[in-house]
Order: structure tokens, then C-alpha cells, then sequence
């Protein structure tokens, strides 16, 4: 009974934590760039371990160099790995974008695929890629496929935390922490709202505490 009274405090903090951050990032999205699914694939898988800030600059010419999947599946990997090479372990990044464009050829008729089940297959896509791919290309089937969830980045993983909302240090369990006092509607929203604070206020090294919307909301709050 005490459990199932913390998990039902827990959301409805979550609740109010998730009105006042709507209220103060209304425009709160991804923010890498894209033009299809398969580049939004692209710069999400990128996107580990790298800002998206170096991600958009090296798919500027990157997707002038390739311009269909089939040029990626095709893609000489030392060329490969060079212009990639500013957004980190460069080389891991190129076996599975190559190996996701082939697979996406021969499994998928060059389409990214449309469900968690299926992007989970795709050579370098693990649940954070798949959720948030799912999300921005395919809403509708996102908002319904039972595989889903909340893409948990080092900011969603930090913040969670640190607002009491999951106490797991794996992502994979604070995910499932988080969508056990989330409604559904809001996973998908949550994951850039929490970036969002991520990045202006709730710092990793140096929060503004002082200048957080959140402040009496949070057990992590530090003194003036």
C-alpha cells in the first residue's frame, strides 16, 4: 500500500512538473536537422555521445553528399568515417548507418520502418534511437505501438533523477520507471521539455537552482 501511495505522489508531482515546463518551453522539439526518415535516422544515431549543435554542422554536407539510402548503403567507409568523424566514435557510427541503409533495403523496400519491433533490428538502434525515430516520423504509430516508451538521453536520465521521478542509474529502468507514473499522451513530449531544462537551467555540473521553475518541486535543490 505504501509503495502504491509513493507511485501515486510521484505522478502527480510529475503532473505539475510537466505543466510548468510546457509553460515555459511551449516550442519544445527535437532539434537536430532532417528532411526524411531516413536522415532523422542518420543524425539520431549521431547523435550518441555528441551535441547536437556538431551533429547539424556535419550533416549540413552530409546529406549534400548522400541523398538516398541507397547511396548511404553504398558508401565507401573511409569517406565515410572522415566526414563524420567531429561527432565521435566515428567508426561504430559508420558500420551501422551503412548496415541500416542495407538492411533497410533489403528488409524494408527502403523505408525506415514504421514500428519499435522492427527499428530495434536496424544495426546501431537501441530503444532511445527507435523511441525518438518513432516519434518524430511516425506519431500516430508511436502514440499506439506497444513496444514504445520515452527516450531517455543523458538530460532525461540526469533530470529524472535528480526531480525524484526514477532512482535507477540503468536508462532502460529509469525508462520503465518513468512510464509507470507518465500518462502515455505525454512520453513523447516529456523527453524535450526535460532536454530543454536540461540544457538552460538544470546543468550537469552547475544547476541554477535559483532560477529553476521546478525549485520547490525538487529534492535535489541546493541552498543559495
Amino acid at each position: 500500500m505504501a509503495r502504491r501511495t509513493l507511485e501515486e505522489q510521484k505522478a502527480m508531482r510529475a503532473r505539475e512538473i510537466l505543466t510548468r515546463l510546457r509553460s515555459e518551453y511551449p516550442d519544445a522539439r527535437i532539434v537536430l536537422d532532417y528532411a526524411n526518415d531516413w536522415e532523422l535516422l542518420v543524425a539520431v544515431v549521431l547523435s550518441a555521445q555528441c551535441t547536437d549543435k556538431i551533429v547539424n554542422q556535419v550533416t549540413r554536407s552530409l546529406f549534400q553528399r548522400y541523398r538516398t539510402v541507397q547511396e548511404y548503403a553504398s558508401a565507401d567507409p573511409e569517406e565515410f568515417e572522415d566526414r563524420i568523424r567531429p561527432t565521435g566514435f566515428f567508426r561504430n557510427k559508420t558500420k551501422h548507418i551503412i548496415a541500416a541503409a542495407q538492411k533497410i533495403l533489403s528488409d524494408h523496400d527502403g523505408q525506415v520502418p514504421a514500428s519499435m519491433a522492427e527499428l530495434l533490428t536496424l544495426p546501431g538502434v537501441a530503444r532511445k534511437t527507435a523511441n525518438i525515430v518513432l516519434g518524430n516520423a511516425y506519431p500516430q504509430a508511436y502514440s499506439t505501438d506497444p513496444l514504445a516508451g520515452i527516450a531517455v538521453d543523458t538530460h532525461v536520465h540526469r533530470l529524472s533523477r535528480r526531480l525524484g521521478l526514477a532512482s535507477s542509474k540503468d536508462p532502460g529502468k529509469v525508462e520503465k520507471e518513468l512510464m509507470a507514473i507518465i500518462p502515455r499522451e505525454n512520453w513523447f513530449h516529456l523527453t524535450y521539455l526535460l532536454i530543454e531544462h536540461g540544457r538552460a537551467v538544470c546543468a550537469a555540473r552547475r544547476p541554477r537552482c535559483e532560477a529553476c521553475v521546478l525549485r520547490d518541486l525538487c529534492p535535489s535543490v541546493s541552498s543559495p
